[in-house]
């Protein structure tokens, strides 16, 4: 990850500032006031554990549209974070407990250690085995950490030793200080960490953003350990993880939409070679019917087609829409490595196109009729242009093929290649006549799919 020089030291400058400001409250006594303000408290943890959450959902669902790795366990540090927040918000005298509750005051120092232990398992560079089986258990993994959620709730709510305890710390003491250092160790970790990572196409700023939350989080473990209840210092770990989840909450926002995360993708992810499946379709005479149609006709055609028959079909197929083009549409299978029948969905997905348009085409004779091809072989997947114009995309020769091969395509048929049709020994098809295709001097081989 690459800084220029001045907004390198400003940034340390600014991120030094927190603790100098902490250690000047420790060591001056008198400057660290007490203010115990219960709605104040509430709101200002509730805010932090709500963007943590929100931050939690927007990665969890990166994570699993791309297969990464490092953004679910990133997903997962802000999910421990959130939670833990949470369950501190409820410590708030007079909001679901009377009195003290030793659980939910000591939840924001088991989270922070929780999160850490995430945050420095995001930084790690796994194996595309390893990534890949850590997808596979992903919803298993968030719901263990949903589950020891709710469990610390209700042990804190019930009382179950040692969190019954009358008169919760006002400071971590003991194993709780342990907690806090190991959640410092953490952080440091992922932050020498992610320092290291390198820039892939696109903005280096939300990988900025996260190496300095994480400077913050590891901050705030520090005074929760030697901050006191209801003074300056105590105040200001909360300040600091709102803080945190707030400049990666700003900063994702401002990143192009359809790759917020692409700066912390596995290397992998963002410019890995994956065995795939490619679907084209192309609507046969859409020239002319534009030219016969009004532009709202047109539109309504085209959406009744892109909206509601083709998308839904490539879903339940396990296939992604890669994109839409006018009146052709790609879509790939395996694209995130998790997917080893890909060939006979992409052959069975591209036949429920075919019968699912038909049936829309019954109730319209006018309009026009896809072909449609597919295509199975190795393909460059990854990351495609730089910030306000990236897109994640599949290219190379696989690719070109199956679009010469919707274009030769019978309307209303599927015509696929000879490996996908290799990969389906139980397909009912028939060859065709071989096809010329522009870079390669040998014909290439064609089979109209009928049955898979």
């Amino acid at each position: 990850m690459q800084v220029d020089e001045p907004r390198r030291l400003g940034l340390a400058v600014a991120l030094a500032l927190p603790i100098a400001g902490l250690g000047l409250l420790i060591v001056r006594p008198a400057l660290d006031v007490a203010w115990e303000h219960h709605p104040a408290h509430f709101w200002l943890v509730l805010a932090a554990g709500a963007l943590s959450a929100v931050l939690a959902y927007a990665t969890g669902t990166a994570a699993h549209r791309r297969g990464d790795a490092r953004v679910f366990l990133v997903s997962l540090a802000f999910l421990s974070a959130a939670g833990f927040l949470g369950l501190h918000a409820l410590a708030t005298p007079g909001v679901l407990v009377a009195g003290p509750n030793a659980g939910f005051t000591i939840a924001t120092p088991i989270g922070l250690l929780i999160a850490g232990v995430f945050a420095a398992a995001s930084s790690i560079d796994l194996s595309p085995a390893r990534a890949r089986a850590l997808m596979h258990r992903s919803r298993l993994v968030r719901g263990l950490v949903l589950v020891v959620l709710v469990g610390w709730g209700i042990a804190s709510v019930i009382g179950v030793p040692p969190l019954d305890h009358p008169t919760p710390p006002e400071r971590a003491s003991g194993p709780l200080i342990t907690l806090s250092a190991g959640a410092f160790v953490l952080y440091a970790i992922a932050v020498a960490r992610y320092l290291r990572i390198p820039r892939h196409p696109g903005s280096v700023r939300l990988l900025v953003a996260m190496v300095s939350a994480f400077v913050l989080l590891a901050e705030a473990a520090i005074a929760v350990a030697i901050g006191r209840n209801w003074h300056a210092s105590w105040w200001e770990w909360h300040l600091l993880m709102l803080s945190a989840f707030a400049l990666v909450a700003v900063t994702a926002h401002r990143q192009w939409y359809e790759e917020r995360f692409a700066s912390l993708y596995l290397e992998e992810t963002a410019k890995g070679t994956r065995d795939i499946s490619i679907l084209f379709a192309d609507l046969q005479g859409f020239t002319s019917f534009s030219e016969a149609h009004t532009p709202q006709e047109v539109t309504t055609m085209l959406n009744e087609y892109f909206t509601s028959a083709i998308p839904p079909v490539v879903k339940r197929f396990g296939g992604q829409v890669d994109r839409i083009v006018g009146d052709a549409l790609m879509a790939t299978f395996n694209i995130r490595g998790d997917q080893p029948d890909h060939a006979l969905q992409a052959a069975r997905a591209a036949l429920a196109i075919q019968r699912i348009t038909a049936e829309v085409a019954r109730a319209h004779p006018n309009w026009p009729r896809f072909r449609v091809g597919v295509n199975t072989g190795e393909a460059a997947v990854g990351l495609l242009g730089t910030a306000g114009g990236r897109t994640y995309t599949v290219i190379g020769d696989a690719v070109n093929l199956a679009a010469r091969l919707e274009g030769a395509a019978p309307v209303g048929g599927v015509l696929i290649g000879a490996e996908t049709a290799r990969r389906l020994p139980s397909a009912s098809m028939e060859p065709m006549e071989q096809i010329q295709v522009k870079g390669k001097t040998e014909l290439v081989e064609t089979y109209r799919l009928l049955d898979a």
